[in-house]
């Protein structure tokens, strides 16, 4: 039943991308909507086997897959910080990345603190700042769909998938302290270890755990030279980075634990910045896993709970948390970027590429349920992700084509690449 469903994850979700590109719309967006209807609240509920997931438990059996599908595409976003790259934009994909982040949290906050302030009964103090530091998270996957699937090029998109990066290191030190002193607030007892030291330990060691990988993997890849072979290698050391960055444990009262996208990320940097032939072998990589991406975003549209658009406190909520955290984004890359010059385009457009938010958000959800006020938390950003994932999609490739990096009238073949034109 499981490869059955796989199966019609897989042809549905294609199927759903040519009726959705009669409409313009990006494959991403197909995938998730094709979720949606094969997910428990739609075809799903219908109970018929292998037709869609019946419950949200049959759903989460497919985590792994899930977990797997993000490894490969922090990995493939590793690709993007080359020295040259680095060398040419990188104090600027550092502030921006930065500076968006913190903005949008700080912003989050103060919204849902009012909120608080004058119904302490709709949500909790904890909950408000914990909101505000997952607010800060960019999901990289839809954005590195979207600029693959037009062949986007140019200033803003190299600097965009520079920041989304970036983005999740930010988002991590954020959440961490945020959620710590939420915990402080609750208990009555503040912890440094669990604000400070935790959080900065976690990305110490998950870039250190990267690197190794990115260097024995550059190192095992010298003894092989057919092409499929080393392919093989690549895909085995994604899985490796993968199953490492799942494991957790004490050390004298401290947690140790990795994040699976700045592991994976770093293997694919490391390893793209020291490999002669990383180009090409990158590129191998990315159609082996073409179809992994697909059946994670149909995955991800079937997670999608249909049932909070009727709890008026949830759409309350939610929709000040969407209101606020998009202004923050956008506001936040707007100033950032205007701070380090750059051009009116990027200024411009860059905010809305940075609405997408999905699987690192939801990573954090895990962490925040335990608070006291979890489960508003959780359906919060479950509702976000309902409307982030649908509409964030379509306004990064409406971004990308109003800077002029997408060109609408040229070819969209895997086989070619899309010459970005000159903005208006």
């Amino acid at each position: 039943m499981i490869l059955i469903c796989l199966s019609v994850c897989l042809v549905g979700g294609l199927l759903t991308s040519r009726l959705t590109k009669l409409l313009n719309l990006p494959a991403v967006t197909a995938y998730l909507v094709a979720g949606v209807l094969l997910g428990p609240y739609c075809l799903g509920h219908l109970g018929i086997p292998g037709l869609g997931f019946s419950s949200e438990a049959q759903v989460q059996e497919l985590f792994l897959l899930s977990q797997l599908a993000l490894g490969f595409i922090a990995f493939a976003m590793g690709n993007e910080f080359r020295l040259s790259q680095l060398k040419q934009m990188g104090k600027q994909a550092i502030i921006v990345g930065i500076l968006q982040a913190v903005v949008t949290t700080i912003l989050v906050d103060i919204v849902l603190i009012v909120l608080h302030l004058i119904r302490p009964d709709i949500i909790s103090l904890p909950a408000a700042i914990t909101l505000g530091a997952i607010a800060s998270a960019t999901a990289p996957a839809a954005t590195l769909m979207v600029v693959r699937q037009y062949k986007a090029d140019g200033p803003m998109t190299r600097l965009l998938l520079l920041v989304v990066a970036i983005d999740d290191a930010v988002g991590l030190m954020l959440f961490s302290a945020s959620y710590g002193v939420a915990v402080a607030l609750e208990s009555g007892h503040a912890s440094v270890i669990t604000i400070l030291v935790e959080p900065v330990i976690e990305i110490i060691l998950s870039l250190g755990l990267g690197a190794l990988a990115g260097f024995v993997m550059n190192w095992v890849e010298r003894f092989f030279h057919s092409r499929s072979r080393r392919m093989s290698i690549s895909i085995g050391f994604v899985l490796l980075t993968v199953g490492l960055s799942m494991l957790e444990f004490d050390i004298g009262g401290i947690h140790v634990g990795f994040s699976l996208l700045l592991v994976c990320m770093m293997t694919g940097t490391l390893f793209c910045n020291i490999c002669d032939f990383s180009e090409e072998l990158m590129g191998r990589v990315d159609g082996w896993t073409a179809p992994l991406f697909t059946l994670f975003f149909v995955i991800s549209g079937a997670e999608l709970n249909l049932e909070l658009l009727v709890n008026p406190l949830v759409l309350l909520v939610g929709l000040l948390y969407i209101a606020s955290r998009s202004f923050g984004k956008y506001f936040g890359a707007y100033s950032s970027c205007t701070l380090m010059r750059c051009s009116d385009n990027i200024r411009k457009h860059l905010g809305i590429t940075l609405l997408p938010q999905a699987g690192v958000a939801l990573g954090m959800v895990v962490t925040a349920q335990n608070l006291a006020d979890g489960a508003i938390i959780r359906n919060v950003v479950l509702f976000s992700v309902l409307v982030y994932e649908l509409v964030g999609p379509v306004l990064t490739k409406r971004s990308l084509v109003a800077a002029g990096e997408i060109n609408v009238e040229g070819r969209r073949s895997a086989r070619s690449s899309n010459s970005s034109k000159s903005a208006t």
